[in-house]
């Protein structure tokens, strides 16, 4: 029988099976949620690193959801880690916390997108799918290995789920033992329906209180109006400062020959011979229309508008799928495996056929480019912005909770409301509940003040041998945060011959989690990597003393998205650089320098090899953004403290 529950009082009882202390900030933000609830108007809780802001909003969530009246709670996430902490840490332990303080039982459920989970029906499908075959022969190699390696964990594993799987699958080997929502018969007409992995965690999601999911399927729900999770009134988006790039990429469009000619492949006899006559001849036609509108040698080509020969292409695309969809629908078939893989074929189709619809009639409200980046040339269409999705079709819908360590940018709310759509909703209240932790004593941020600005070719001699100092300074201890592979691959040349000190280089394609592991571990190591490292990596302790960023990251200049949203700004009669730009480059900035500090015992130190964040008019706003470190522009001061770091981690090490 549901009971009215205290939310700060179950947050104390909370704390104490946690075997934790009182934080005031973390009291302040489930006041903020319980008043919200009450008053109605969204709210945006910006929770320093150390705050505990999962229970922060977990706790009021919780309170609503058992309480006379409540309804349950979707918590959305950016990243696999938080929703393991979630739910196996966070969840079960307040659960238990409510089960032995009111004798309510809590339950919550995790819900993906179908094509994360393993098909059942596909895995042991009589009739082999032709892409998936061609991955175990031996000429495949590594591919090879892997789709053996996943198609022995699928026969064991219990939850189906592509992130209990422990590596990094490629694409191509997950997309031959998965489907997506087009491509599954549905569970009624499915020989493994009882069984399959989907349909258990959708019925564990529906009886739930609190259902986690990520921010790519909450976009999609939203967006697509598909009832894809459960019934809900109340929406928590952690780490909220990925929401709008999630939502932009979950929606985006991308359209390739290649993509084309997998869906073609997969129809067989299924489909008239003049069908398949004219979906042939639209996908060379659409091959040679992306060759002919790029330029290979650019890697990237912006597009105002389709050319002629590329609308045609793509009406060839919609009208042939579309004939072929047509065709296939009169078809039925008694064997289940049968049924099946027409409705894969099917869905393919119709997947064609939505897009190159899309893509012709796509408006000024929408960024095209096609993309070489070393693969078949791919076209793509994204939204210039998704506020007035998010405004209309989900804040309007729902009282949310938007949180982060990392929401504020030049020291305020401006952007993240603007990019949310929710900058004149007088309702929407922003709240920063602070940080527990000590910044100015816990941490020095040092800008080399002395560099030149950085050039086009990223990291120059100066750069790299003021780099070297202060890895040798902290005798490792140190990840650097490149903005791009090249500096990546400079740094880590430059690093090799200079230090003794071991050194883990992240590569394209690598587990960003087994190489933070190793960094970890050896603690006397350097780990060097890019963007992905940015944010949502945990070191805490002795492992990392020393942070070094070895540019302001702003946005490439190709980027097709980034650099549209600046232009529409100034065309408009504003500054784009204002605008979309500097907080862009803040928020990454926040979230990099928000490696060094993860518990109150550390202490440590941010470098910033980009003299232009001490120098330039801009310099000021941007360190706002970050946390409140001691700052400096004396390269002596920031060798100093790594250097009695290093040895009283030297002292701790050896005393262990």
């Amino acid at each position: 029988m549901p009971v009215d529950i205290d939310a700060q009082e179950l947050l104390q009882r909370a704390v104490e099976s946690f075997h934790g202390t009182k934080r005031s900030g973390q009291q302040q933000m489930v006041q903020t949620i319980v008043d919200g609830l009450v008053a109605g108007g969204h709210r945006i809780i910006q929770a320093g690193t150390g705050t505990g802001k999962s229970l922060g909003y977990l706790v009021p969530a919780a309170a609503h959801a058992l309480s006379e009246g409540g309804g349950a709670v979707v918590v959305s996430t950016a990243t696999i880690a938080l929703q393991r902490q979630l739910m196996e840490k966070d969840l079960p332990s307040l659960a238990q916390a409510i089960l032995e303080e009111y004798g309510l039982t809590l339950t919550y459920a995790v819900l993906k997108g179908r094509n994360n989970y393993v098909c059942l029906q596909k895995l042991h499908s009589a009739i082999p799918d032709p892409e998936g075959e061609a991955l175990f022969e031996v000429s495949r190699g590594a591919l090879g290995d892997q789709a053996v390696a996943v198609r022995a964990w699928a026969n064991e594993t219990d939850t189906g789920d592509k992130d209990d799987f422990g590596d990094d699958i490629d694409p191509r080997v997950w997309r031959s033992f998965s489907v997506n929502r087009r491509e599954c018969v549905g569970e009624s007409q499915c020989a493994f329906g009882e069984d399959c992995f989907t349909a258990k965690h959708r019925l564990q999601a529906q009886a739930a209180h609190i259902v986690v999911t990520n921010h790519a399927l909450l976009a999609i729900d939203v967006v697509e109006g598909i009832p894809i999770l459960p019934e809900h009134d109340i929406v928590v988006i952690d780490e909220g400062h990925e929401i709008v790039d999630r939502a932009t990429g979950a929606i985006t469009i991308e359209l390739n020959a290649a993509g084309v000619e997998r869906a073609v492949s997969r129809l067989g006899s299924q489909v008239s011979d003049r069908t398949m006559d004219l979906l042939v001849d639209a996908q060379k036609a659409f091959e040679d229309a992306l060759l002919g509108a790029s330029d290979p040698t650019s890697g990237l080509t912006r597009l105002a508008l389709l050319d002629p020969q590329l609308l045609l292409a793509l009406i060839l695309i919609r009208d042939s799928s579309q004939a072929g969809v047509t065709e296939m629908s009169t078809q039925k078939g008694e064997d289940p495996d049968i049924a099946a893989r027409n409705q894969r074929a099917r869905g393919g189709l119709e997947e064609l056929h939505d897009f190159a619809g899309a893509l012709i009639s796509q408006g000024n409200d929408s960024v095209l480019w096609i993309d070489h980046d070393g693969k078949p040339p791919t076209l793509h269409s994204a939204p210039l912005s998704v506020a007035h999705i998010l405004r209309d079709k989900l804040f309007a819908e729902k009282f949310a909770v938007v949180t982060s360590a990392t929401l504020t940018t030049s020291g305020n709310f401006d952007a993240i409301t603007q990019s949310l759509g929710l900058g004149a909703d007088a309702r929407t209240e922003t709240v920063d509940v602070g940080s527990p932790f000590d910044y100015p004593k816990q941490g020095i941020l040092y800008v080399a003040a002395d560099l030149p600005p950085p050039g086009r070719e990223g990291l120059d001699m100066a750069a790299l041998d003021a780099m070297g100092e202060l890895v040798e300074a902290s005798g490792g201890r140190t990840l650097i945060l490149c903005s791009s592979w090249r500096a990546v691959e400079k740094a880590a040349e430059y690093l090799r011959v200079r230090c003794d000190t071991p050194l883990h280089i992240q590569r394209k394609g690598e587990s960003v989690s087994l190489l933070v592991d190793r960094f970890t571990t050896e603690i006397e190591s350097t780990l060097v990597g890019t963007l992905s490292l940015w944010q949502g990596v945990d070191i805490p302790g002795d492992s990392c003393i020393q942070v070094i960023i070895d540019r302001i990251p702003f946005p490439r200049p190709d980027d097709p998205v980034m650099s549209a949203r600046s232009s529409r700004v100034d065309e408009a009669g504003g500054s784009g650089f204002r605008s979309v730009t500097l907080p862009r480059a803040g928020l990454l900035l926040a979230q990099a320098s928000g490696r060094l500090i993860r518990s109150g015992q550390d202490r440590g130190v941010v470098s910033v090899l980009d003299s232009r964040l001490a120098n330039s008019g801009y310099g000021g706003s941007l360190r706002k953004s970050m946390p409140p470190m001691w700052f400096t522009k004396d390269k002596s001061v920031a060798i100093r403290a790594l250097v009695r770091l290093r040895a009283e981690s030297d002292q701790r090490v050896a005393g262990q």
